[in-house]
């Protein structure tokens, strides 16, 4: 029973309590997606998105209009929003049981602290909460890609492509099915991860931020029955897209329609497949012995093999790559579908969003330092290539075709398939019997695994 009362007992939170590794083993590297995930983070975005809301209303409304002359101490409730207002705003959601509402009475309480309480009921005036979640949600994603995201992305692909450059001229034999082929370089290969990392990072940045902003079930009801008059779209495209910086989306149920944020976590997921692959390819290289690791000398490799040094970072990164795309799969599926006008399964999903984005995030900072370890080790590299001179066959009967020679194809097929004896010496023999022009023979013999990589 004593022992029992151990597991009972409540813990604090900390890295070590945490029942999620983001939040725990991997805390060092996701600490600042708490800026942009956190429950915290969540509250902050929605005060800010019920802020500029009212001072968007104190434009076009002539009865708000007084509160234009209070724009700085508007802000600064924003700006100066903490910890402790956060948990303010928590212990009125307790009694209110609805997290939405407890903003909004959070930030009418600070009308009456500035003495604005004439102006109270502007505040969130003609919304539901979904207007406040919808926008709040996708600019506190906006905000993460721009500010982390993206700069982290490009910040691995230069070092990629920096080791792609440093060894664009090292020849490599390559496999294709896992058997030796025709060779290539270590750096052209390494830029094809380049070309596509790029390519679909643009792809990602050019998915719009997509918001719903039009009241219970994207009418305007509301905003309608009490300013008949007022061109309610205009103004709601106006904030959403210019105050936000946001795409607000013309015909919503209560919800945003989440087609645009399915699409940015497909595109996320394309960009981890990615490096799922760079990952599997420098894991291979490195069990091939193409690289050695630069070695810690106070780290272990293994609790019982002491030669061991694990491509272990490598393998983390395709493992948290694994999680996010099972999860990102998830969200994009899930979220689009919704039972009518709106159900509620949106609203816990979202609250995980930052989940695989810190996975992706822990998968960079391991590959980067999976890479930084790498040592190129051209001495195995070299002897690959010795050992496979019957990976010149392919340019040899294709000179041959050149010239007419007959079925040259065939007659290096017969020569070197399947013979695991293919030598200098044994190409050289064949090319002297070939009945060519002396100068073919001399084009022929200076073929080698080290120089036929192509362009």
């Amino acid at each position: 029973m004593q022992h029992q009362s151990l597991y009972l007992r409540a813990m604090q939170l900390n890295e070590l309590t945490a029942i999620s590794p983001v939040d725990g083993r991997y805390r060092n590297k996701t600490s600042a997606l708490a800026n942009y995930f956190s429950e915290y983070a969540l509250i902050r975005y929605r005060v800010l998105v019920e802020v500029r809301y009212l001072l968007a209303l104190s434009r076009e409304i002539p009865a708000a209009s007084g509160l234009q002359n209070h724009t700085r101490e508007l802000n600064e409730i924003v700006k100066n929003f903490s910890l402790t207002d956060a948990e303010q705003i928590k212990a009125t959601e307790k009694v209110t049981n609805h997290d939405v509402k407890a903003v909004e009475y959070f930030v009418k309480a600070k009308l009456d602290e500035l003495k604005l309480s004439q102006y109270k009921e502007f505040v969130h005036f003609g919304l539901t909460s979904q207007d406040i979640n919808n926008t709040a949600i996708p600019l506190s994603i906006k905000d993460f890609f721009n500010e982390a995201l993206f700069p982290a992305i490009e910040k691995l692909i230069a070092q990629i492509a920096h080791l792609a450059n440093e060894w664009l001229e090292i020849p490599m034999l390559a496999h294709t099915h896992g058997q030796p082929a025709s060779p290539t370089r270590l750096g052209k290969e390494i830029y094809v991860f380049v070309e596509r990392l790029q390519k679909q990072l643009e792809e990602l940045k050019r998915i719009p931020h997509a918001a719903k902003f039009g009241g219970a079930t994207g009418n305007f009801n509301a905003h309608a029955v009490a300013y008949v008059n007022h061109n309610w779209i205009s103004f709601a495209d106006n904030f959403v897209n210019e105050d936000l910086g946001l795409s607000r989306s013309q015909f919503t149920t209560q919800i945003e329609h989440y087609d645009f944020l399915a699409a940015q976590m497909d595109a996320i997921k394309r960009i981890n497949n990615i490096l799922i692959d760079l990952s599997r390819d420098f894991w291979m290289y490195i069990s091939m012995e193409y690289f050695k690791q630069k070695v810690n000398k106070n780290e272990v490799g293994s609790s019982a093999m002491p030669h061991k040094v694990n491509p272990i970072d490598f393998e983390n990164a395709e493992g948290n790559l694994g999680v996010a795309n099972a999860l990102f799969e998830h969200f994009a599926a899930k979220l689009p579908i919704s039972r009518l006008q709106r159900d509620l399964t949106d609203s816990t999903v979202l609250r995980n969003v930052g989940v695989p984005l810190a996975h992706v995030f822990i998968s960079i900072a391991s590959l980067e330092k999976g890479l930084g370890k790498l040592l190129l080790n051209e001495t195995k590299l070299n002897a690959d290539l010795e050992a496979n001179w019957a990976v010149v066959a392919e340019a040899i009967q294709t000179i041959l075709r050149r010239e007419n020679y007959p079925n040259p194809y065939e007659k290096l097929k017969e020569l070197t398939r399947g013979n695991t004896g293919i030598t200098k010496q044994s190409i050289q023999e064949f090319i002297e019997n070939l009945d060519v022009k002396p100068y073919i023979k001399k084009e022929l013999s200076s073929i080698t695994p080290f120089n036929y990589t192509g362009i």
